[in-house]
């Protein structure tokens, strides 16, 4: 047997000839089959676990808008606009200097994640909080003062009420805001390299917009991610009586602009200033047709024009579409 191996023994060689035809060789690996690794981010989420926390923000979206609405008693929108897988050292990289950030605790699972309130966002909903409107223009790159601070918390106390309520769907996790700063650097909360969902959002309140940006760790998300199979997306709670109630107690006092729309034809710039006291101007529709009532310029109302006295009124007869 011995003799028998040591005639099978290459020479040196032979080894060498086998490498020099080493291109001749089959590939071990069909590239087909392969796919690319990225050593830097590990914690990569599955694309259905991203599609369902994706939805679940969009919810979280809708909700907050309908809070911050009652909360400042004017017409508020909120819309997401990014979602990401990032490292951590990323997301702290993109925030600006200075602005409103906060860490937030995810008892009951480990780690912290961060919500950041953009000075857009901000000064302009501190204004409609002092009695405002929201629409004057704002000094963003300024710093960010002790008291505006402590009216922060409250503002946050309502985004994170309703972050809370959203991820109930999925688990019941306590959000709690652990501290503020003003810059973003100081944050020690996750490592530079932990991977993170990078949810941006916009907030339109008045004539402003701004950005609303949260970052959860990866590594939660794995926690729970026999919950986020689950099939949850359709189900929607509706809200309670009482939360109904104390939501139209809060607008109720709330100002809104009326407007009595009379769609006419067109009419030539030249016969408009050519026009004098007694002149009539045909609106070519009938007198009886039904004029359209706009709240804060949508259509919320139709009717007729009336006289009441010396002054003239609309008569609501019903909503848009015989409503």
């Amino acid at each position: 047997m011995i003799q028998e191996m040591a005639r099978h023994q290459l020479s040196q060689h032979e080894i060498d000839a086998v490498f020099s035809r080493g291109s001749a060789i089959g590939p071990i690996v069909d590239a087909s089959k392969t796919s690319r690794y990225d050593f830097m981010r590990p914690n990569r989420i599955p694309a259905s676990q991203l599609r369902a926390i994706r939805l679940l923000h969009e919810n979280f979206a809708r909700s907050l808008a309908s809070s911050l609405s009652a909360y400042l008693r004017s017409y508020v929108t909120v819309n997401l606009v990014s979602f990401e897988q990032i490292t951590f050292q990323e997301f702290v990289e993109g925030l600006p200097s200075p602005t409103i950030v906060t860490s937030l605790s995810l008892r009951p699972f480990e780690g912290s994640g961060v919500l950041e309130l953009g000075p857009p966002s901000f000064f302009p909903i501190l204004e409609m909080l002092l009695g405002g409107n929201g629409d004057e223009p704002q000094s963003l790159t300024r710093e960010i003062t002790d008291i505006e601070i402590r009216m922060a918390e409250m503002l946050l106390r309502v985004v994170v009420q309703d972050l809370r309520e959203t991820w109930k769907a999925v688990a019941a996790i306590d959000f709690v805001v652990q501290g503020i700063e003003k810059e973003p650097q100081f944050l020690q909360t996750l490592s530079p390299s932990e991977a993170v969902i990078a949810i941006g959002m916009e907030i339109r309140a008045g004539k402003s917009a701004g950005p609303l940006n949260i970052a959860i760790p990866s590594l939660a998300i794995k926690m729970m991610r026999q919950k986020l199979d689950q099939p949850w997306i359709g189900r929607r709670s509706e809200p309670a009586p009482e939360e109904q109630t104390k939501m139209l107690r809060l607008v109720e006092q709330s100002d809104a602009e009326v407007q009595i729309s009379l769609e006419g034809a067109t009419v030539r710039v030249q016969d408009l200033m050519s026009a004098k006291a007694g002149d009539v101007v045909l609106f070519d529709l009938s007198a009886d047709r039904p004029v359209s009532c706009l709240v804060n310029g949508w259509e919320a109302f139709t009717g007729h024009v009336a006289k009441s006295g010396s002054k003239y009124a609309f008569v609501v007869e019903g909503a848009p579409g015989g409503g």
